[in-house]
């Protein structure tokens, strides 16, 4: 049963969903002929080296890596759907990550933290009021930023996957039958949710950047992306920590915020999309048998 917690992960793509392993992935795509179409892969070496096994480092490393694996689900899901033959990869795929973050830490960390140094000049609030409104503001932020792109039909879609894929894993946790019908009736929240994971990277910045007090505006702006590897690998200890102790009432009060907030990343999917989500997990949990079999 320990394989049922800490295992597996997932993601939404286009009109599909990504099922994540300790050695391979899947992603299942609903093609434009009505067909399911499944991509596997190997998962690189890095999942199986000694730096998982290392607390807080690994956090910042395979978050880069999910990042890529990310990245490279949503191309191969965007290609079924176009028809187009190119994948991006390699030297494309980086710099289209790349942009992404670097537009996610202006936004969510670079712009809060520079709205915060002009109050703290202009205003003249102090610098550990004006640290404690640059986190209020990020969280914010990121709270607006997802509610507001929910509306879009495409995300909405998007969010109903991500439904799905919780719900298939919730299932599978639970040791269920993984039909549509049965998958159906499990909770749209999980635990090691990606949303989970941001808001408590949010949260935690709020803590963080109000100790450190007053600094000079271009020092404050350089820690605000320094201490994100710092801020990263906290948040996903502290995600591991709650979701192998869920069982504690405390950790369920604990993690509340983080399953209210996946409310507005996920919609209540339908079967057939629960039948995406459910052919992914099952073609991933087959590509890892085949592995193991050839192994030993």
């Amino acid at each position: 049963m320990e394989d049922r917690i800490i295992t597996y992960g997932g993601q939404a793509v286009i009109e599909g969903v990504m099922m994540r392993g300790q050695k391979a992935y899947a992603i299942a795509m609903r093609a434009p002929d009505g067909t399911i179409a499944i991509h596997t892969e190997k998962l690189a070496n890095v999942y199986r080296s000694g730096i998982t096994k290392i607390p807080f480092l690994r956090g910042s490393i395979l978050l880069w890596d999910a990042l890529g694996l990310g990245m490279n689900a949503l191309t191969i899901s965007a290609n079924t759907q176009t028809g187009g033959d190119e994948k991006l990869e390699g030297p494309a795929l980086y710099l289209t990550l790349g942009l992404s973050l670097t537009l996610g830490i202006g936004l969510f960390f670079l712009l809060p933290a520079g709205l915060g140094g002009l109050a703290e000049h202009y205003l003249g609030w102090s610098s550990w009021l004006n640290n404690l409104a640059e986190g209020v503001l990020r969280l914010l932020f990121l709270i607006g930023y997802i509610w507001g792109i929910s509306f879009m039909p495409d995300v909405m879609r998007l969010f109903m996957y991500h439904g799905a894929e919780h719900k298939t894993i919730n299932a599978f946790e639970a040791g269920a039958e993984l039909t549509p019908e049965v998958v159906a009736n499990y909770p749209i929240e999980h635990a090691r949710c990606g949303t989970a994971f941001l808001l408590t990277l949010v949260l935690l910045s709020i803590i963080i950047f109000t100790i450190l007090g007053p600094m000079p505006i271009l020092w404050r702006l350089a820690t605000r992306i320094l201490f994100i590897p710092i801020l990263a690998g906290i948040a996903i200890e502290y995600i591991r920590w709650t979701a192998n102790h869920l069982d504690s009432p405390f950790v369920q009060m604990l993690i509340k915020p983080n399953l209210a907030l996946q409310h507005l990343t996920t919609r209540t999917p339908d079967n057939s999309m629960l039948e995406v989500a459910i052919q992914s997990f099952k073609s991933m949990r087959k590509a890892e048998q085949e592995m193991d079999s050839i192994v030993s």
